[in-house]
């Protein structure tokens, strides 16, 4: 028999509840530094992929070089996944860099196109505004366009 404080099970939820808020979660795969994805874009080593809203995207702009693709697909994950899939000539292999607001969203997506099936996504910690994971773009002066008719 195992005994359990009363209550304990909500704490536990709450402390999980705080994390996902602060993006705190640890990713699924592997991560870039937003220099370090600035610099595998430019290169041509990486696809990259704001995966914000559009309203986000007139908010900030976009990361120079990168794709919108908004994860709130019509069609769910699948057809997020199947829209990757399409910018990256159908090769689930091809290196694929996510990010979003703070890293916390591209870290969700990135977990779902892995587990569809692509074997090469990071997400990008520190996203477009920064974060515990590190600089965001904007804060590291970095290029963005602007996105006024997304």
């Amino acid at each position: 028999m195992t005994f359990t404080q009363p209550g304990s099970h909500l704490a536990g939820a709450a402390v999980a509840a705080v994390l996902l808020l602060v993006g705190c979660l640890p990713t699924t795969g592997p991560t870039l530094t937003v220099p370090e994805a600035f610099e595998r874009t430019k290169s041509g080593e990486v696809t990259l992929i704001d995966i914000r809203t559009p309203m986000e995207w007139r908010q900030t702009g976009v990361a120079e070089g990168a794709q919108r693709i908004d994860m709130r697909h019509p069609k769910g994950p699948d057809g997020f996944a199947d829209q990757v899939l399409a910018e990256v000539g159908g090769n689930k292999d091809a290196p694929v860099a996510l990010i979003c607001r703070t890293g916390n969203r591209s870290g969700h997506m990135q977990k779902a196109l892995l587990d569809r099936g692509f074997t090469n996504v990071y997400n990008v910690g520190g996203g477009m505004v920064g974060s515990r994971a590190g600089a965001g773009w904007i804060q590291e002066r970095l290029p963005v366009e602007p996105c006024p008719r997304c």
